[in-house]
């Protein structure tokens, strides 16, 4: 079964302490929410119902939020209740054993005072870094009330948006070497992957802007406006994955028309020297024709070096509109 992590901390001591949802559950509401300190409960995943069902009645969660945490995010969202806000939102990251898709998660906050519970669909790790502000006391999250505590936590998601960014950046400067030197059908492939993978990290990073400005025009209680300006460097995170995103997808679609207009060169080629070789070979074809007709009275028929003769000819005609060609400059590759 998995796991439930419990960390509470104030600016001269934090503790944790990682146990079953059930029994963490029951403890948090019995001994953790103090005005004294912030409490962080996160689930690293919803499959004990019971226990996450039972701390939420006990939080006197809306029924309708409880059911939404066993629920497939279509979209992110949020919802304001009294005494505390409710929001989901996508997590992803790079999938190493599938190129093709994006590891996502899904993630429920429920930011009350004095603290926040966080429940994860899967059992993954995307606040490394949160906790290590929590136990080497770096910056300001020590000092801070919970609604800062949630801007670290978004801060951290928002970081794993950038890393498929990265990761998708680096496929596209290999894509872009590729396109020059190959001439396959997997180039495309390879693109149309890249391409969806953006279309993806956007479903997701939309509306995600969407909450951290919902989160920084809010008028709750519960998110000091002195913290606003925390969430609109979120906002502009967001709105920089978008642009880098639209960025994206412009080169890749540069690769691809590049792709289809080096095949078109190719084709161009392939077809410039097929002409040449009809050109030459035409006049060519019109002397065996005329000489092949077989009629009785032809007088060159009875020339005794008549042969030789036509052989000569047809060898200076194809030698002088080969050279002709070559000097108009039409069989240089590129031109």
């Amino acid at each position: 079964m998995e796991e439930a992590q419990l960390y509470k901390y104030n600016p001269s001591f934090y503790a944790k302490r990682s146990d079953l949802p059930q029994q963490l559950s029951h403890d948090f509401f019995a001994n953790e929410l103090s005005p004294d300190h912030v409490s962080w409960l996160n689930y690293h995943g919803l499959s004990d119902h019971e226990a996450i069902e039972w701390l939420c009645h006990t939080l006197s969660i809306d029924k309708i939020s409880i059911e939404q945490l066993f629920l497939a995010v279509r979209r992110s969202k949020i919802e304001e209740y009294p005494g505390y806000l409710f929001f989901q939102i996508k997590s992803v990251l790079p999938d190493p054993l599938n190129r093709e898709t994006l590891h996502q998660d899904q993630l429920s906050f429920i930011l009350g005072q004095h603290f926040i519970v966080s429940f994860q669909d899967k059992a993954s790790d995307h606040f490394t870094d949160v906790r290590q502000r929590i136990e080497q006391a770096r910056g300001k999250i020590r000092s801070k009330q919970a609604d800062f505590l949630l801007f670290r936590l978004l801060e951290a998601i928002i970081d794993n948006y950038f890393e498929v960014l990265e990761d998708i950046n680096n496929v596209s400067n290999v894509l872009d070497v590729r396109v020059h030197d190959e001439a396959t059908k997997r180039i495309l492939h390879d693109i149309e992957i890249e391409k969806r993978r953006l279309m993806h990290l956007r479903q997701i990073a939309q509306p995600m802007r969407d909450i951290v400005l919902a989160l920084e025009n809010s008028d709750s209680q519960l998110l000091d406006k002195s913290n606003h300006h925390y969430f609109k460097n979120l906002r502009n995170s967001c709105t920089s994955i978008l642009e880098e995103i639209d960025t994206q997808k412009q080169i890749l679609d540069g690769m691809a028309n590049l792709y289809y207009a080096a095949q078109g060169q190719r084709m161009n080629e392939i077809m410039k020297v097929l002409t040449v070789v009809s050109s030459i070979f035409i006049p060519l074809t019109f002397i065996v024709g005329v000489y092949g007709m077989n009629f009785k009275y032809m007088p060159e028929l009875n020339y005794p070096n008549g042969y030789y003769t036509v052989v000569a000819l047809m060898f200076v005609i194809g030698a002088g509109l080969l050279t002709y060609f070559i000097r108009r400059g039409w069989l240089k590759k590129g031109d």
